[in-house]
């Protein structure tokens, strides 16, 4: 038991510092699976449109992949220093908002 000024410290109440890793490896979990449902929807829209609906479909499947590539670690749950997994994730959500856009632009006409 390691005394430091002031004695020693534990967690706040109410606060379990042991559960954090697995909350984090579950938050992750949830946005792979919620980014690959909105690729599913948006290929399921997308593939009516010929061609341009065949490339938006390969889009949504990379920005799923680039997700899941970049959480992976996470989820496994190694401990990392921050990386590419916020921003990357981020980024995708942004393109699947422009992508949706230009889907329901394109089924308006």
């Amino acid at each position: 038991m390691s005394l430091e000024r002031g004695g020693p410290r534990h967690p706040p109440p109410g606060r379990d510092a042991g559960l954090a890793g697995e909350r984090t490896r579950l938050a992750w979990r949830r946005t792979v699976l919620a980014v690959g449902v909105v690729a599913v929807l948006a290929a399921r829209l997308a593939l009516s449109n010929g061609t341009v609906g065949a490339l938006v479909t390969a889009l949504a499947g990379l920005g799923w992949l680039g997700v899941l590539l970049v959480t992976f670690p996470r989820i496994a749950g190694r401990r990392l220093r921050p990386g590419p997994a916020l921003p990357v994730t981020a980024l995708v959500t942004a393109g699947f908002a422009v992508l949706g856009l230009l889907l329901v632009l394109a089924s308006v006409h």
